[in-house]
């Protein structure tokens, strides 16, 4: 599948085939995938956890109000940041590079045949605070991105709007 056809045909999944285990092997390409991601200055301000554990799961949808679809997803990858220091060219960017980084995750995914459905967590600080109490991070968990073999095909959501476009 071509980038092309996976921005295209990338959907939020939120239902699953259960049961399924994702192999080791394609979460390793779908996180090499993701510190692909550009950020400010380089400086990589993320750390990623992949969460497959069927209690810290239970743990995670009672801390995020929309984050049930998680009950049939074979895993969770939680999205986490480090800001940097103020008087670093990079100060106030890490938001930015884990959007991107989240989004080549996506992508990937897509295009290992798996679907995910991304979940904001973010400047919430009640949901930041307990994540990072789960994940046992020192980061700020940005999202939760559930994984799996998708259990449904949705109609897209998206289209081009030329009205929100301006060419200059």
């Amino acid at each position: 599948m071509d980038v092309s056809e996976a921005i295209r045909s990338r959907r939020s999944i939120r239902r699953y085939k259960a049961g399924v285990k994702i192999p080791k092997e394609h979460f390793e390409q779908i996180l090499e995938a993701a510190m692909m991601a550009p950020s400010g200055c380089n400086m990589r301000p993320w750390e990623f956890a992949v969460v497959e554990d069927r209690e810290i799961l239970s743990e995670i949808m009672q801390i995020h109000p929309y984050a049930n679809m998680l009950h049939t997803a074979s895993a969770a990858i939680i999205v986490c940041g480090f800001p940097q220091e103020e008087s670093s060219p990079a100060a106030g960017l890490w938001p930015q590079d884990c959007g991107a980084s989240a989004a080549y995750i996506l992508l990937e995914s897509k295009g290992l045949g798996y679907g995910t459905c991304w979940c904001g967590v973010y400047p919430n600080e009640d949901r930041v605070e307990a994540l990072k109490n789960i994940v046992d991070t020192e980061g700020i968990p940005f999202c939760i991105i559930a994984i799996g073999v998708p259990n449904e095909d949705p109609a897209p959501r998206g289209k081009y709007d030329p009205k929100k476009v301006k060419f200059m």
